[in-house]
């Protein structure tokens, strides 16, 4: 009688063909796209989509300003925010030939549409125009539509002289230095060296750039110059635009390059103090009081009037020597007054002394009488005296 083969060992045979039949039978069940919030009809109908460019459309292609038109976009990522502008010369110049001011806002739906009005307003610029629709967040996506504003001027399109692409090769520098005058508070100069290259296909001829200087949190004074050459296609040149400031500018300045709407370096400028004008007011304000003050005193000396009795000039000794003269002063008191009198009447009684005879050049009053004046051999002794005679002689 035959053994019958173990039980798990026919299981373990039967077990992929059972599999199979499981797949097979519950294939037809799962679903034919990827699952998800917006279910798997949005996400096929966004797929197929997203290999085509974002698109929009006016309602219509004229309108006035003060009006309103409806704007209508497909093809956008799914609730992604938009903006919606009006701009002037097919928007060449950037955001800055459009009419910010009345712009609008619209977010997409799940499947990259939507609709929104927007108010016709004209643009700084002059037509032809279009209605500039563009992402905020994200990766960069943008669409134009054509419209015309009524009224509005219509200009040619500025054409592109340079019509090259140029970019940045190296780091650029600022060279040159500060002078003198430049210490005193004369603008500061510097040159702003650049290494572009043309990656267009045509030759950048005359290209037209934008300098910018900035200080602090104020935005860039722009000033376009022209750089008189040719950067080939393919090649690199250097580039030398002039940069300049204010008069007396100093500290932490940022120096800007722009070409075509696009910023193609930033470098900081320090510059220094102009100590000359310090130093110049601080000597104005010590110098010129003092010259008011020395000014002052003089027309003051000039215009005081001299006291009676007070000595116009030096007193002169009979010797001729001339003595000096006792100072005068401003705000005399009582007590002064009486010792400038008494030192008067001093000086007079010496001036008599040296009048008489003996003592000096001056003669003696008539009427009055010579006192008898000695010498030292002959005047008389107090001490040597004449001894009374003996007696008997």
């Amino acid at each position: 009688m035959p053994v019958a083969a173990p039980a798990p060992r026919r299981l373990r045979r039967r077990a992929p063909a059972l599999l199979a039949v499981l797949v097979l039978a519950f294939l037809p069940a799962l679903p034919s796209g990827p699952l998800g919030p917006s279910g798997p009809a949005v996400a096929t109908a966004y797929a197929a989509t997203a290999a085509d460019p974002p698109t929009a459309a006016v309602s219509t292609s004229e309108a006035g300003a003060g009006g309103s038109i409806t704007v209508t976009g497909r093809g956008w990522r799914p609730h992604t925010l938009l903006t919606l502008l009006i701009c002037g010369q097919n928007m060449i110049g950037g955001t800055n030939s459009c009419a910010n001011g009345d712009g609008r806002t619209a977010t997409t739906d799940d499947r990259g549409a939507f609709a929104t009005r927007l108010p016709v307003a004209e643009p700084p610029k002059p037509c032809p125009c279009v209605v500039h629709v563009a992402a905020v967040a994200g990766p960069a996506a943008a669409a134009d539509a054509a419209f015309k504003v009524a009224g509005h001027p219509v200009a040619p399109l500025p054409q592109d002289v340079s019509a090259g692409r140029l970019a940045v090769l190296a780091q650029p520098r600022l060279t040159g230095s500060s002078g003198l005058l430049t210490w005193f508070g004369a603008p500061p100069q510097r040159e702003l060296t650049v290494t572009v290259g043309n990656l267009g296909p045509v030759p950048a001829k005359d290209p037209v750039f934008q300098v910018g200087t900035s200080h602090g949190v104020f935005a860039p004074q722009w000033d376009d110059q022209r750089w008189r050459g040719t950067v080939p296609a393919g090649r690199k040149a250097e580039v030398r635009l002039p940069v300049e400031l204010a008069a007396g500018a100093h500290g932490d300045y940022l120096v800007s390059l722009k070409y075509g709407g696009r910023l193609l370096v930033e470098q900081p400028w320090e510059v220094g103090r102009p100590w000359g004008v310090t130093l110049f007011w601080l000597l104005l304000c010590i110098v010129v009081p003092s010259a008011v003050f020395r000014i002052g005193m003089a027309v003051v000396d000039r215009v005081r009037p001299h006291r009676p009795g007070a000595p116009a000039g030096p007193r002169s000794a009979p010797d001729g020597r001339r003595t000096p003269r006792t100072p005068r002063t401003r705000h005399a008191r009582p007590d002064r007054q009486k010792d400038r009198h008494q030192d008067r009447r001093r000086d007079e009684r010496a001036d008599e002394h040296h009048r008489q005879p003996g003592t000096g050049t001056g003669a003696v009053p008539e009427g009055a009488a010579a006192l008898p004046w000695f010498t030292p051999d002959t005047a008389p002794s107090t001490t040597a005296t004449e001894r009374p005679p003996s007696k008997g002689s």
